[in-house]
């Protein structure tokens, strides 16, 4: 009787996780569907699910208004570049308040994190304007400064709990063999949080792959993500909507293929020091 309510049980959550997953993944899937429409079939009531004529028409017309392979490159740079900045910031600093706090890390910690929640549109008039004045409007480097800039207390966080997790005696082993500060970094914490460190780049370059806000505040053509690529088919007559779910395809496709390459340490990585 117990194995029988064990089976019915896991086959009950089993049958709730499939729903849950096909409740999320539906608009995805809704908009690489609409992106084979016609305009007229993206509007048709009822919807069209799949009997509908499938066309690559949007795709060709995506391609010859747009420079695809050019937004995707700024993307590339954007994300990448703010990454790499912010992680050669956050570990050390993570590092120092994991295993050499003061009274005032608490405190501080808490205060990146409050900085999180001011909404960006605060204080977008005093960047723009000082992104005007130091010519980093529509740039590559000032894109990446600021993502750096408004990522980096998640990413101390993260990395913060992560080190965490790590007993202290091993850092203290490899001290008393002389190891100093920075190789303690790159060859003893490093490998040891390697899963954690993972998750945090994964995160972080999804995090600025998807920023929206101001790179259409603070971008025009140069240095246009793919954020920019998508809003450029909203227009004053309305929106193409089988050509705005072409372009949405195009841009979420390289994150999409690199989160589901990497699914399994991102989920190592977020159970870190769960279990011990």
């Amino acid at each position: 009787m117990a194995r029988r309510v064990s089976v019915a049980r896991t086959v009950a959550i089993t049958v709730v996780a499939w729903i849950a997953g096909f409740i999320i993944f539906f608009p995805i899937l809704w908009m690489v569907l609409t992106s084979f429409k016609t305009e007229l079939e993206a509007f048709s009531m009822p919807p069209k699910f799949l009997l509908f004529k499938w066309t690559m028409e949007n795709y060709a017309i995506v391609q010859e208004r747009s420079d695809y392979i050019a937004h995707v490159w700024n993307s590339v740079a954007i994300a990448f570049g703010s990454v790499l900045v912010s992680m050669l910031i956050a570990i050390p600093a993570a590092w120092a308040m994991a295993f050499a706090p003061t009274e005032r890390t608490r405190g501080t910690l808490l205060w990146m994190l409050s900085t999180k929640m001011m909404p960006s549109v605060g204080v977008l008039v005093p960047i723009y304007l000082i992104y005007r004045d130091l010519g980093l409007l529509d740039t590559r480097l000032g894109l990446i400064a600021l993502l750096c800039l408004a990522d980096l207390p998640i990413v101390i966080w993260m990395l913060y709990t992560y080190f965490k997790e790590i007993p202290i005696g091993i850092l203290e082993a490899s001290r008393m063999d002389g190891i100093g500060p920075l190789r303690e970094v790159i060859f003893v914490l490093a490998p040891i949080a390697l899963p954690g460190i993972a998750s945090t780049i994964l995160l972080n370059v999804i995090l600025a792959w998807n920023e929206a806000f101001w790179t259409l505040n603070l971008t025009t053509s140069k240095a246009a993500p793919l954020t920019a690529f998508i809003a450029s088919y909203s227009s004053p007559e309305g929106l193409f909507w089988a050509k705005l779910s072409a372009a949405s395809t195009l841009a979420i496709a390289p994150i999409l293929v690199l989160g589901w390459l990497s699914q399994r340490q991102l989920v190592r990585g977020l159970t870190f020091g769960a279990v011990k």
